[in-house]
């Protein structure tokens, strides 16, 4: 069984979306455009209510899954399926967008914390023209670990007795919030052939038996492939593991709507302009 090592550790850059708020994007960029499946990572949070107050207006998606977490505060969701509901603290919406969906994201407080992620998923080419699907997971509805060592929140995959809500996915996803104890450690063995990474939120980590750098807050690393992670907390830590099977297909990108050629993203702009695009 080989050990996981350190590949890339990537910093996340500043940037906005949405009516203006800021966030900070690691996956997505120049350093680490595409982990197949994985499209894009975003860290969206702020104590001051001007950087996240405007929220995420009605928009369209096609050809991608987004997967959006709450650590903290409260968002409204709406789309064209008629789907509507308020996320809270450690609630996750994932949505299938498929052939077309318009959505908006809009904040329900205030003031206060606000801080969340947001992972877009690539979906292969036979399930891009499906029909959406949206699926809105309560916090107590997510599979928990927890022992001395650590806590794990699992979102998809498995740890040991804790399972996440989503199954039976093509992409066979993993994804926990993990928060490790000074000290300890956090083992896993990883699917062979499947894409990985880690977020860190906040504090200090090992990760392998070779030496790399220091890794600060809101930092990508990307890993590379094996089955046995390791990761050791210098001190408590909290971090995103997330991996993946690849889908191996071409993507052409426009803005919302990721596809397989340009001549679908022609068309996905040409249905959201004449108005065919989330008619079901």
């Amino acid at each position: 069984m080989s050990k996981i090592e350190v590949k890339k550790i990537v910093k996340a850059l500043n940037a906005s979306d949405g009516a203006g708020v800021k966030l900070k994007r690691s996956i997505g960029t120049p350093e680490a455009d595409y982990i197949d499946p994985f499209l894009m990572l975003d860290e969206f949070g702020s104590e001051n209510k001007d950087d996240y107050v405007a929220g995420f207006p009605p928009h369209p998606h096609r050809g991608i899954e987004t997967v959006t977490y709450m650590l903290s505060g409260e968002f409204e969701h709406q789309d064209s399926t008629g789907a509507k509901g308020i996320m809270a603290s450690g609630d996750v919406q994932w949505m299938k967008t498929g052939r077309g969906i318009i959505h908006s994201e809009m904040p329900a407080m205030k003031e206060g914390k606000l801080l969340g992620f947001q992972l877009w998923i690539n979906m292969p080419a036979k399930l891009k023209k499906n029909k959406p699907e949206y699926l809105y997971i309560k916090s107590n509805e997510l599979g928990t670990h927890e022992d001395s060592n650590m806590t794990v929140k699992v979102i998809a995959g498995k740890y040991q007795n804790a399972e996440g809500p989503e199954k039976n996915h093509n992409v066979k996803p993993i994804y926990f919030h993990i928060v490790l104890n000074e000290g300890k450690e956090f083992k896993y063995n990883v699917p062979s052939g499947h894409n990985s990474f880690i977020y860190l939120l906040k504090g200090e980590l090992k990760i392998g038996e070779k030496d790399h750098k220091k890794i600060q807050d809101s930092n990508l690393i990307l890993l590379e492939r094996g089955n046995e992670l390791i990761v050791k907390a210098i001190k408590k830590t909290e971090f995103l593991f997330i991996a993946g099977e690849p889908i191996g297909e071409p993507i052409a990108r426009g803005g919302p709507f990721v596809m397989n050629t340009k001549a679908e993203i022609l068309e996905a702009i040409q249905d959201y302009n004449n108005g065919t695009f989330a008619k079901y």
